[in-house]
């Protein structure tokens, strides 16, 4: 079960290589331009395995020319979504939904600080353009692994001058939230999108400076985690199932693929409705979701089935099916 989706026609108009692993596309809408506001994303129909699914990608930027702007970084543990969009050509006929909004940027508060994490770049591009635009102050601290992962820098610097800061893991570059968040004015808001430890640490230095909750902002995307993806088993005592989980696949896919009911929604970590109960698992449980508070990640006893999985090994669980 998922949330209805007005889909559309589209049309890819271009490509552009900005790293070696992250991909620019340029998507023209039929039907009419829908002016993205910043945070936005859109939704791509993708065929995955043979089964049709979905993808959701940032927009990037306000897209004056009327299309939408998305970039794709093609994984090493994909489950195929981006290995789809990188076999795309110009040309290629797409169906489109959106752009929807769940990560939007508020106006007029005293200050913003906005911090991003690898490809988690994209979203926050249209935060600090619009910010810039509208003459507000903020700053945007940028941080990737590698030199070659900073997709955008230049266009960024040429835009925000010394608004950009720019941190290299590779060099020795590491964003100090501490002291990024003391120099944030009373009032001002703090916007996160990149990996899901970049997201927990700044939901701690966020605490940790007792500023209010409603003041941090955050985007995830559930493909990283704190161990290397592996297939592992999945037993559901109740129903008398033992269900395989590819490197590639996640653990509600597996579980929709041999008929198991389940209910969800965001696909990201977000929402919490695709939950189960863990029984017993063999190794960590790698929990990849926002949903759940630190404390109820390390008692154990649920997981958010879009994201989460565990580091090999069998993971026995209970749900909400009651089908034999």
């Amino acid at each position: 079960m998922h949330s209805i989706t007005e889909w559309r026609p589209a049309r890819l108009r271009g490509i552009r290589d900005l790293t070696p692993d992250i991909r620019l596309f340029e998507i023209e809408p039929a039907g009419g331009f829908i002016p993205p506001a910043p945070g936005s994303h859109i939704s791509v129909a993708v065929t995955i395995g043979g089964r049709p699914d979905a993808r959701s990608y940032s927009v990037i930027g306000p897209c004056p020319e009327g299309l939408y702007r998305i970039a794709v970084k093609r994984l090493p543990d994909s489950r195929g979504g981006s290995v789809s969009m990188h076999g795309l050509a110009p040309g290629a006929r797409l169906t489109i939904a959106g752009p929807r909004n769940h990560f939007p940027l508020a106006h007029g508060r005293p200050d913003y600080l906005l911090v991003a994490g690898g490809i988690g770049i994209t979203p926050i591009i249209g935060m600090a353009l619009a910010l810039a635009e509208a003459g507000a102050p903020f700053r945007l601290l940028y941080a990737v692994r590698q030199r070659q992962d900073l997709a955008f820098a230049e266009e960024l610097r040429e835009r925000l001058g010394d608004r950009l800061e720019l941190f290299v893991d590779e060099e020795g570059g590491r964003i100090d939230l501490a002291a990024a968040l003391a120099r944030l004015r009373p009032g001002g808001e703090l916007y996160v999108c990149g990996p899901i430890g970049l997201l927990e640490a700044s939901k701690r230095a966020w605490q940790e400076s007792g500023r209010p909750v409603e003041g941090l902002r955050f985007e995830t995307f559930g493909n990283s985690g704190r161990y290397a993806t592996e297939p592992f088993t999945v037993r559901i005592p109740r129903l008398g199932r033992e269900i395989m989980v590819a490197r590639n696949q996640t653990m509600l896919e597996a579980l929709e693929a041999a008929g198991v009911g389940m209910i969800f929604d965001c696909r990201r970590g977000e929402c919490g409705l695709c939950t189960v109960r863990i029984l017993a698992a063999e190794g960590p449980v790698d929990h990849r979701d926002v949903f759940f508070s630190d404390a109820q990640k390390a008692a154990n006893t649920h997981l958010c089935t879009c994201v989460s999985r565990t580091a090999g090994g069998c993971l026995t669980i209970d749900t909400a099916d009651r089908t034999a």
